[in-house]
């Protein structure tokens, strides 16, 4: 008995042995170009992260002096709730500092990127538009990463140690860099609305109180009592006190309910800060690409 080809393909699988549309092929070259596009862009910026070391540099010297001024010049004149090492208390709250400060770096980039100059450049050229944006997330996040792993082994050499296991320092290092991807969209927005030279003179003084009036160098109950609410309340507060708690670092203290509940909101924080800004961003650098 032999079977007819319009019955043996009406059997086959739908797809198999079709022909690719023109559509999908066109989908897929966009996708790989504006893929090719993004890592010549990140290469772009880290050639010149290297070249022009100084920035990249001080986002890390200075945290890592703090770190030293603060933990043995001022760490025997903070007394933190049941800690015996300021030390101990201490790096959370400065790793949280450094990812807080590249805030400035994301926006000093993004705006000088979209600089007539440099962006009339890159208009010129058959590039994907979306590639100058993820470059810079990219970019800025693997710039997160190495910050945060400086400061680790920082702390590990001045005596500093998490005392869980591998799992919950890394779940941790994860919830940082989950903060850093949404100061990273902040930073995206604010580098497409200002020029780079007014970017500083916006963020350091936001950026200044919104990490001292927190749970990141003393604990918010030595403070008055409006203001200890505000630093409980305050999402850094969520952040650094979640990664005590999974580090198993002293100084995690409070009765309130968002103490209680820090590592719930050190993910809902980023989250909803994401949910608000990258929106805003797209919508800012379609208008700044019209």
């Amino acid at each position: 008995m032999t079977i007819s080809s319009s019955t043996r393909s009406s059997g086959a699988p739908a797809g198999v042995g079709q022909a690719p549309r023109p559509g999908d092929r066109a989908v897929h070259s966009r996708g790989g170009k504006a893929w090719a596009d993004t890592r010549a862009l990140v290469r772009r910026t880290m050639t010149h992260g290297i070249r022009e070391p100084i920035e990249p540099l001080l986002s890390l010297v200075i945290p890592i002096m703090m770190m030293l001024l603060l933990g043995y010049v001022f760490g025997g004149s903070i007394t933190i709730p049941g800690a015996s090492n300021y030390r101990e208390f201490l790096i959370a709250g400065i790793i949280v500092m450094v990812n807080a400060y590249g805030l400035s770096n994301t926006a000093s980039g993004m705006a000088r990127d979209t600089e007539r100059a440099v962006f009339g450049r890159f208009r010129s050229m058959p590039m994907a538009a979306s590639a100058l944006v993820a470059s810079r997330a990219i970019y800025e996040m693997a710039r997160g990463v190495v910050e945060t792993v400086v400061v680790v082994l920082a702390g590990l050499l001045i005596g500093w140690n998490w005392h869980h296991g591998w799992g919950d320092f890394l779940t941790a290092l994860g919830l940082l860099l989950l903060l850093r991807l949404a100061l990273v969209w902040v930073g995206i927005l604010l580098g497409l609305t200002v020029p780079a030279e007014a970017v500083s003179p916006i963020v350091y003084p936001l950026v200044f109180p919104a990490t001292v009036i927190s749970s990141s160098f003393v604990a918010p109950e030595k403070m008055p009592d409006w203001l200890g609410a505000v630093a409980e309340w305050n999402p850094i507060s969520s952040i650094v006190n979640a990664t005590r708690e999974l580090w198993g670092n002293p100084g995690v203290g409070g009765d309130s309910w968002i103490v209680h509940h820090a590592q719930l909101m050190a993910v809902v924080w980023p989250l909803a800060m994401m949910a608000l800004f990258i929106p805003l961003a797209v919508r800012r650098f379609r208008r700044v690409t019209a």
